[in-house]
């Protein structure tokens, strides 16, 4: 086991994954330091979302480890994974995944309460980050009566109410329009700046690693290429049994 690097808040080495028998990474190794924004290029069905699901504790690699500051996540059991991402971790998609049934300030607060917050303090801080989105005025509406562009800022406030160490986005503006996709995009790396939280954000838009510090690119579970950035690293071969 190698200790990961003292600035790098996430450190992965040689990761490997599959499912059902079809490689997703082949010897992946990546460090991000804390207060980054790392951009994670590459087309559909390249590898990206098992990188972050991996990064995040979401999934245990078959192979390879992933360190978060000094503690090994690949050894950590289920129950402390998923104590990490409730404390320390946030997490956007593509889909916003909203609670019809709540209002949108009520979906915002929902990591705090989980944290045993009381609701009068998840309700201050979830309005104060649905104020900063701009979507305050959305506060008291359901999610069947708000456009897709506001239901993902509140997905949004939700993953930054308790202002995590690391942001994980994966793919947050796929399903937006080109307009909403660069606001919700700035507003983001915006909000991950002001309050140095680390940013990793997949994408298969180019475009979108240019917000970045820097960025790497996968292909076929590979990671070619490494962007903004003077480190090199050459094809890893995929060494993972299936």
């Amino acid at each position: 086991m190698v200790v990961p690097p003292d600035n790098d808040v996430l450190w992965a080495r040689s990761l490997n994954h599959a499912f059902g028998g079809s490689p997703a990474l082949c010897g992946v190794s990546l460090g991000v330091r804390e207060g980054e924004i790392l951009a994670v290029n590459g087309p559909r069905g390249s590898g990206k979302t098992t990188l972050l699901r991996c990064l995040s504790g979401q999934i245990v690699p078959q192979q390879g480890e992933v360190w978060f500051n000094s503690t090994p996540v690949h050894t950590m059991g289920a129950l402390n994974r998923e104590r990490l991402r409730r404390e320390r971790f946030g997490w956007i998609g593509p889909d916003p995944q909203l609670v019809p049934e709540l209002t949108a300030w009520e979906n915002a607060t929902l990591p705090l309460l989980l944290r045993g917050s009381s609701h009068r303090k998840a309700r201050a801080a979830a309005l104060e980050w649905m104020e900063r989105l701009d979507i305050g005025r959305c506060a008291r509406k359901r999610p069947r009566a708000l456009l897709q562009s506001q239901r993902q800022r509140i997905a949004l406030a939700r993953a930054l109410v308790t202002t995590p160490a690391v942001l994980f986005a994966d793919e947050p503006t796929a399903t937006l329009h080109t307009a909403d996709r660069a606001q919700v995009l700035r507003t983001l790396t915006t909000a991950a700046r002001s309050h140095r939280i680390t940013l990793v954000l997949a994408t298969h838009d180019e475009e979108v690693a240019t917000l970045a510090d820097r960025a790497v690119s996968l292909v076929d579970g590979r990671r070619i290429t490494a962007v903004h950035d003077a480190e090199t690293e050459g094809r890893a071969e995929c060494s993972l049994s299936v």
